[in-house]
C-alpha cells in the first residue's frame, strides 16, 4: 500500500507540472492572452449554433439593447485574434451567461435584474469572455486528459502487482477522488478567480468602473444565499465562495482603478 500512495503521489505531482503557468498579467500590467486552438473555436461555433436552434432567443429591446451597448465596448477592449463575435441573449430564467470559443456570447434573460447596469452586465462578460482568452477550456481538457491517462497508468501497475479486480476498482476510485478534489476542483476554483480578475480588467479598459465588479458579485452572492445555493463547502465546488472572491477583487482593485483612469 505504501507503494500505491507513493505512485499516487507521484503521478499527482507530475499532473500539477504539467499545468500551464503562464501569469495572467505580464511585468507591465499586461494581459497574456492564449489563444485557443482552431478545432476549440470550431467547435465552440458549432455549440453556438446548436444552442440558437434549441434555445428561444430573446426579443426583449431593453436587453437586446444593453448587451449590444457594453458588447460594442468590450470588443474594442479585448484583444482575441480571429474573433467572430456574436453577443445573444436567450429566454432564460436562470441566472447565467456563457461564453465560447471563437468570440460566442450567451446571456440568460434572467440575469439582467441581477447585473442591472451596463457595468454589472460588463463584469459578467467580462468574467466569461476571459475564460475564452485564458483557454480555460483547452487547459481543462489537458488537465482531464492527463488525469485520465495517470487512472490507466496506476491500474496497469496495481494490476502487474497481482490486484484482484475489487482492489483495483477500489484504487481507481481513490485516484478519482483524488484528481477531483485535489485537481480539477481546485483548478476550476482557481480559473474562476482568474476570469474575474482579467474581466475586471477588461471592462476598466471598456471605460466601466471596476468598483461595479465588486457590488455586482455581491448582488450575484445575495441571489444565490436567496436561492439557498451557497450551501457547498468552498472544496466541494467548481467556483469559490462569494466571500472569496469579492476579497480576492478587493485585492485587485487598486490595479483595474488604474487600468481604468489610464482610458
Amino acid at each position: 500500500m505504501k507503494f500505491l500512495v507513493v505512485t499516487i503521489t507521484a503521478l499527482t505531482i507530475h499532473l500539477t507540472s504539467c499545468a500551464p503557468t503562464t501569469p495572467a498579467l505580464d511585468s507591465t500590467g499586461k494581459i497574456n492572452t492564449i489563444r485557443p486552438t482552431s478545432k476549440l473555436s470550431q467547435r465552440g461555433a458549432q455549440q453556438f449554433e446548436s444552442i440558437k436552434r434549441t434555445k428561444r432567443i430573446s426579443t426583449n429591446p431593453t436587453y437586446n439593447a444593453q448587451i449590444k451597448r457594453v458588447a460594442a465596448k468590450l470588443k474594442k477592449a479585448i484583444h482575441m485574434p480571429g474573433a467572430n463575435w456574436e453577443f445573444i441573449v436567450f429566454e432564460d430564467p436562470t441566472p447565467n451567461a456563457f461564453a465560447l470559443p471563437g468570440g460566442k456570447v450567451g446571456v440568460h434573460s434572467g440575469l439582467f435584474p441581477i447585473t442591472k447596469t451596463d457595468g454589472g452586465l460588463a463584469t459578467v462578460l467580462g468574467h466569461e469572455i476571459a475564460h475564452i482568452t485564458r483557454n480555460h477550456a483547452g487547459s481543462r481538457i489537458t488537465q482531464a486528459s492527463g488525469i485520465a491517462l495517470g487512472g490507466l497508468i496506476l491500474d496497469q501497475i496495481t494490476k502487474n502487482r497481482g490486484s484482484s479486480q475489487t482492489e483495483r476498482a477500489k484504487i481507481a476510485a481513490g485516484y478519482g477522488t483524488l484528481g477531483t478534489l485535489g485537481l480539477a476542483l481546485p483548478k476550476s476554483r482557481k480559473d474562476e478567480l482568474e476570469a474575474d480578475k482579467i474581466g475586471t480588467m477588461y471592462m476598466a479598459k471598456a471605460g466601466y468602473n471596476p468598483n461595479e465588479a465588486i457590488a455586482m458579485w455581491k448582488r450575484f452572492a445575495a441571489y444565490k444565499q436567496s436561492k439557498g445555493n451557497s450551501r457547498t463547502p468552498e472544496f466541494l465546488s467548481t467556483h469559490p465562495k462569494a466571500e472569496t472572491r469579492i476579497k480576492a477583487l478587493n485585492s485587485f482593485l487598486p490595479s483595474a482603478m488604474q487600468e481604468y483612469h489610464s482610458h
